[in-house]
Order: structure tokens, then sequence, then C-alpha cells
């Protein structure tokens, strides 16, 4: 990417009072300055709900994973990109713009659905599926300990795709959660439930 794109990128980015937005916009960067190396990522986690969800849910950092080639990015190379967006530390986890962003390693996905992208200020942004994601929070938010957190953010995603603003899978949803690498199906549908009830919508689980 040309010097003057990225700080003009950069400048954009700080200035912006919106963190969702901000957020947005540091991922579409990194994502355009890998893709120029020829390594697609993908935004997981946290990071990942905070877009499905138009901000609604915070992360307050930029999750990444690599998604294509399915291999970790060597040591250089990454603080070579990291360092062309003017980003301090690493190797891992560097500040960019008053945020911080984490590479994170290959992606892990075991649903069948296929990954969501994003059009975003810098380019066009892969988000892990909202299958995968809901199932993975339930699951952080019971094991090992129960997480207030991690469930507060799998409310959020399933609000948003309860009320209609995001379609998901909810049949991939329940094969991904019954299956032996997760086994919480009935915390997936308590959660499920719980928010069809507030929102007075049927549960995607009800019997037929």
């Amino acid at each position: 990417m040309r010097r003057e794109v990225i700080n003009a990128a950069i400048a954009e980015i700080r200035s912006d009072p919106d963190p969702a937005r901000k957020a947005q916009m540091l991922a579409s960067l990194c994502t355009a300055a890998f893709r120029e190396r020829g390594i697609e990522l993908v935004v997981v986690g946290g990071s990942a709900i905070e877009f499905y969800t138009e901000g609604a849910y915070l992360s307050g950092d930029v999750d990444l994973c690599v998604w294509k080639p399915e291999r970790p990015i060597p040591l250089r190379l990454r603080q070579e990109v990291m360092a062309e967006l003017g980003a301090e530390g690493g190797p891992r986890s560097w500040e960019v713009a008053g945020l911080f962003v984490d590479l994170l390693g290959v992606v892990e996905k075991e649903a069948r659905t296929p990954l969501r992208q994003l059009q975003a200020p810098f380019g066009m942004v892969n988000l892990i599926d909202p299958e995968e994601l809901l199932v993975e929070r339930v699951l952080v938010s019971v094991y090992p300990s129960a997480n207030a957190a991690a469930r507060a953010c799998a409310r959020e995603l399933a609000v948003v795709a309860l009320s209609g603003a995001l379609e998901v899978d909810w049949a991939e949803i329940r094969r991904l959660a019954e299956s032996s690498d997760y086994q919480v199906f009935d915390d997936v549908r308590r959660l499920v439930q719980e928010v069809s009830d507030e929102l007075k919508v049927s549960c995607p689980y009800d019997p037929a």
C-alpha cells in the first residue's frame, strides 16, 4: 500500500469518534495490507460480534486470524506488514491508531456455513460465520467455568439473529452445538429461548 494511502487511513481512524466504526476501518486496513502479500485474514471472536451487532457489543480491540493460506504467518512478515501501518508491539498484538490488533493464528472453524463478508472503508473484510460464533461463545460462557461476559456476548448475537437483522442457519447451529467438538446444545437452546421470550418471537427450537 502506498505510504500516503496508509497515512490518510490512519488519520481517519484516529479522528473517528465512533469506536465500532474505528474497529471496522482498522480491520479493513489490516486485511488490505496482508491481502497484498497473498494472505487472507478473518475477523473472529468479540470483534466479529461487534461488527454483526453494529456496535451493540463493543470488543475494544480487533481480533484477526489467518484464513488462507492455512498456515501461520512468519514472524518477520507479520512485523514488516504491521510496521507499514505504523504499529507498535508484536509479535501477536500491536497498537495501531490507538486501537489494539491481535493476530491469533490460523482460524479454527467447524461449521459448514461459509464466512461472511463486510464491505468496509478500506476493502472487503471476512467475518467468521455467526453460526460458529454463537456456539463458540456459548461454550466459553459455561466451560471451564461460568463466564458472564461471554454469555452477554452470545446474547447480543442471538438478539440480532432472532430479530431478523442477521440471517443464520439455526439447523447448522444445532448440529454444531450437538457435535462432539462442542456438546452445548442444551445451553444454546436455553439462551435462544430466553432471548426469544424477551423479543416475543418464536424460538427456532420450539417443537414443531
